[in-house]
């Protein structure tokens, strides 16, 4: 709302993600917001969500993809001292920047941001140098590789980020129900996250474990316990599905177990990455995310 007040009360949608992803590059720790290389450029999906309840509660309306102020007040009172010097900071450099302008410019300032974009090539027509480099930014790895990263305690940009920079083509969802409350993880919110980042989402929940098998998780002996059991039961129930990792593996080169717990020690998929990497014909590694 700051940053909307600063520049005169109204922005586009896509200016206002420019803008706050410009002045979380000031923030020093504690950035107010993540972004991702997205089809504009840098994106932000808690920028969005904020932007959607702010409208639901009459503080912005928005026209023509423009987002105007319905409530003024001083916005920038609100913030500490020194967001409010980044904040001014951030004014004096951009004020009086068309749209084109903002966005050529954290194209060529911040490369990587750009790689996903659908209109570089029209933002940086003249300028080939610029364009190079976001190429050069972009993660390309040939040979296979199996991963696993957990979603617990990371925001959902930081998490997409990760796979982006590691290059993985599928996301491969080994929970029994991909239901989070942590937005932005639920399985149909998820595959569309992804596929807006070039990368294909999967749900394999025959390798998941029931939830009521999760209660009373108080130690690492518990969990051990758990998945000694998971691997004699569920584990080897359901070989076809560990199958189609494998294939997923062959087909898809580059491919990332999750679930939710950050330590993969207190995760199955743990025990899934184990089992995928005793196949005799295992032409790939593994690393955890």
């Amino acid at each position: 709302m700051a940053v909307l007040q600063c520049f005169g009360g109204s922005l586009s949608a896509i200016e206002l993600q420019k803008y706050l992803f410009l002045f979380t590059r000031k923030q020093q720790d504690n950035k107010a917001f993540d972004f991702i290389p997205y089809k504009y450029g840098c994106f932000s999906y808690q920028v969005q969500w904020d932007i959607s309840a702010l409208k639901t509660k009459g503080y912005l309306t928005e026209n023509d993809n423009v987002l105007k102020i319905s409530q003024s007040d001083n916005y920038m009172l609100m913030l500490d001292m020194f967001d409010q010097g980044y904040l001014r900071q951030l004014k004096t450099e951009f004020e009086g920047y068309t749209k084109d302008a903002v966005i050529r410019y954290t194209y060529q300032k911040f490369p990587y941001y750009a790689t996903k974009s659908t209109i570089a090539e029209s933002v940086l027509a003249d300028f080939p140098e610029s364009l190079e480099k976001i190429e050069n930014q972009k993660r390309h790895f040939t040979e296979p590789q199996l991963f696993t990263i957990g979603y617990e305690g990371v925001s959902l940009e930081t998490y997409l980020n990760k796979l982006i920079i590691n290059d993985v083509h599928t996301l491969c969802d080994v929970r029994k129900n991909a239901y989070s409350q942590k937005y932005g993880f639920t399985k149909a919110q998820l595959q569309k996250e992804c596929e807006g980042v070039d990368i294909k989402y999967v749900h394999v929940p025959q390798l998941g474990i029931e939830s009521e098998k999760r209660q009373e998780l108080n130690t690492q002996a518990d969990y051990d316990r758990l998945f000694d059991e998971y691997e004699k039961t569920t584990l080897k129930d359901n070989t076809e599905a560990l199958q189609y990792v494998r294939d997923l593996i062959k087909t898809d080169q580059r491919v990332a177990l999750t679930c939710f717990e950050k330590d993969p020690k207190q995760c199955h998929r743990s025990r899934v990455a184990a089992a995928l990497m005793r196949f005799d014909d295992r032409d790939y590694e593994l690393k955890l995310l």
